[in-house]
């Protein structure tokens, strides 16, 4: 009795997983840039019943398989492309990736080979340095420039160019930021009012970086839109070549992946899923009411 008392318990802790994901991706409808995720379930290891004799050269007998409840295991994060929305704002920027991969065809981010491998379709991401100066993935390209010319993000993250370094936009002659930019599709700073490339310190162009990671669903989500990698996949990740398919639009960006009506069903379904398990547990309390108040008076 005890044993279905657990399996479904273990059935409500799986559905409130699954009901958290899903609010968590219905607050962030409005963010930029946000990829929602999707919680993954699966059944705890079954258990063999045998029938055991306990005789010396006796066989033991097979009576089947025991399932023993679920559990979310983990959310993962759906790399589709959002909708992408003009702002006319010139350090709002979107990528618009679709990253081929030998010839496979991507449905929703990954495809399944003809040998029943998954493979996730390559993402493209801006790259910002955190606090820790370690790199970071985001799509979301909402940017700003602060008092020190640095582009950064909403949060204050220092946005990287291809040289791995911060992006300073100063005028050289006065050291006033630089507001009138360019971004031309392959990422490189331009000067709006000449034309002319924006050059670093060292006299080379200004380029965002562009990552381009293999298999994003190996990325941790950080909040505030940042990913991160774990040190073993860091050599997943590379900058987007030109044949890659990925392109940044200015003035643009990208918008969340959410999709309100389908996180509201699902969000009802695993309301009622987590209410059937929950009818469950009280027909069992209610047989051990039974069993301890009325049986174990006769």
């Amino acid at each position: 009795m005890l044993r279905g008392l657990y399996t479904a318990t273990a059935g409500m802790l799986s559905q409130q997983r699954k009901h958290d994901t899903i609010t968590n991706n219905i607050a962030n409808i409005n963010t930029p840039g946000f990829k929602q995720s999707r919680a993954v379930s699966r059944s705890f290891p079954e258990m063999l019943i045998e029938l055991l004799e306990g005789k010396p050269g006796m066989e033991v007998a097979n009576r089947g398989r025991l399932n023993t409840g679920v559990l979310a295991e983990e959310a993962l994060t759906v790399n589709v492309q959002g909708e992408i929305r003009e702002t006319a704002n010139p350090f709002d920027f979107a990528i618009v990736s679709d990253i081929q991969v030998d010839g496979l065809r991507f449905d929703g981010g990954k495809t399944i080979t003809a040998d029943g491998q998954r493979i996730f379709q390559p993402q493209a991401f801006f790259t910002v340095a955190a606090g820790d100066d370690v790199e970071r993935y985001t799509r979301n390209g909402k940017f700003s420039v602060n008092e020190l010319g640095e582009l950064v993000t909403a949060e204050g993250f220092r946005v990287l160019g291809d040289n791995r370094q911060p992006i300073v936009l100063l005028d050289p002659a006065t050291q006033i930021p630089i507001t009138h930019v360019t971004v031309n599709k392959y990422g490189q700073l331009l000067d709006s009012m000449n034309g002319q490339a924006l050059l670093d310190a060292a006299g080379n162009p200004i380029r965002l970086l562009i990552s381009r990671v293999d298999n994003p669903v190996r990325m941790i989500p950080e909040g505030t839109g940042l990913f991160r990698l774990e040190p073993d996949d860091e050599g997943t990740v590379a900058q987007v070549a030109v044949a890659d398919n990925v392109e940044v639009k200015q003035g643009f960006v990208e918008t969340s992946n959410v999709d309100p009506t389908q996180a509201m069903v699902d969000i009802m379904t695993a309301t009622r899923m987590y209410e059937a398990n929950q009818k469950v547990i009280q027909a069992y309390d209610k047989s051990m009411e039974k069993a301890v108040n009325e049986i174990g008076r006769v």
